[in-house]
């Protein structure tokens, strides 16, 4: 994983269009967010605050039990950064789901499921709020929500929580030591 920095910073780039956060002179990661789902301040450059790096480090210990490499490990936890700080606030698309759970509520890294007539994929709960949550895809392959739409890793969608069912004891690395 990468090490954080605090001379890591955002700033939006028109010829790519995207947020970018320069990591250093060589790296620079592109959050491939468009303009349209952006709130202002993503058009100001900005530091890596220590807020940011909060939510980096929740993030970075709700992936180690994924199926993903490292450097997709640490693809998805910047995309998730950049989507709670950075992306606006939208009405969730729960059509696209099966209802799944009553009375259940995420809390921000956790990893779900969600489920429709054409696939199951996980998600990893970045922002949440009463009834509904912002999730990234951590699928490998693409999750389809429709014949013909599909979310690709790191993708982010609002759902509310009755589309939802808890899938950290799937992914959780348990360090148990037995002892005599």
């Amino acid at each position: 994983m990468l090490k954080l920095n605090d001379t890591w910073n955002w700033y939006y780039d028109d010829e790519n269009a995207s947020l970018m956060l320069e990591i250093s002179d060589d790296i620079v990661f592109c959050s491939n967010l468009a303009r349209k789902v952006l709130v202002e301040a993503a058009f100001k450059p900005q530091k890596f605050s220590v807020e940011d790096a909060d939510i980096y480090h929740l993030f970075q210990d709700s992936v180690k039990g994924l199926p993903l490499s490292i450097p997709r490990q640490a693809e998805l936890v910047l995309k998730a950064v950049a989507v709670k700080r950075f992306h606006k606030p939208v009405q969730p698309k729960s059509w696209f789901f099966d209802t799944q759970s009553q009375g259940y509520h995420p809390m921000e890294g956790e990893v779900v499921e969600l489920q429709n007539q054409y696939n199951t994929g996980y998600f990893m709960v970045v922002e949440t709020s009463d009834t509904a949550s912002i999730v990234v895809s951590v699928n490998s392959d693409d999750f389809y929500l429709t014949g013909s739409k599909s979310l690709s890793f790191c993708q982010p969608i609002k759902v509310m929580h009755d589309r939802m069912r808890s899938a950290n004891a799937l992914f959780c690395q348990s360090h148990i030591q037995m002892v005599s």
